[in-house]
């Protein structure tokens, strides 16, 4: 019984390893209003939470990808991991329970909500999140 339990504490903590980072293949409308929002701009390096935000300035580049616009010189492009794909189609929202004030964090869990029929439809663990900085 004792190694049953620890076979599964194994497969537990290594599925929570983290995975070499993929580069992102986005859609072409996907590709354009990424390009839109992040032109004139440069990467910083990646931060541990985007502070301060707005939802209302949230941008959905498609399922893997946000960004929150914070002031008028920073982006902060947010990467998120599978379950989220349905967020750049349809009418869906993303959700996030925070606690503590921190704002969006890497490791939190997103959830997808689809506003019509009032149900998730899907989760997803917040990723890298990049500050872009306006340059001149």
């Amino acid at each position: 019984m004792r190694s049953i339990s620890l076979l599964l504490l194994g497969a537990l903590l290594s599925s929570c390893a983290m995975a070499p980072q993929q580069a992102t293949m986005r859609s072409p409308s996907g590709e354009r209003a990424y390009q839109s929002l992040l032109t004139g701009r440069v990467a910083g390096t990646p931060v541990n939470c985007v502070p301060n935000y707005n939802a209302r300035d949230m941008s959905v580049i498609d399922g893997r990808s946000v960004a929150f616009r914070v002031g008028t010189r920073t982006v902060y492009m947010v990467n998120l991991g599978p379950g989220c794909d349905l967020l750049g189609s349809g009418n869906y929202a993303l959700l996030s329970r925070q606690f503590g004030g921190m704002g969006l964090c890497r490791g939190d869990i997103a959830q997808v909500f689809d506003t019509m029929n009032r149900q998730t439809v899907g989760s997803c663990v917040v990723g890298d999140i990049v500050p872009y900085q306006r340059t001149g």
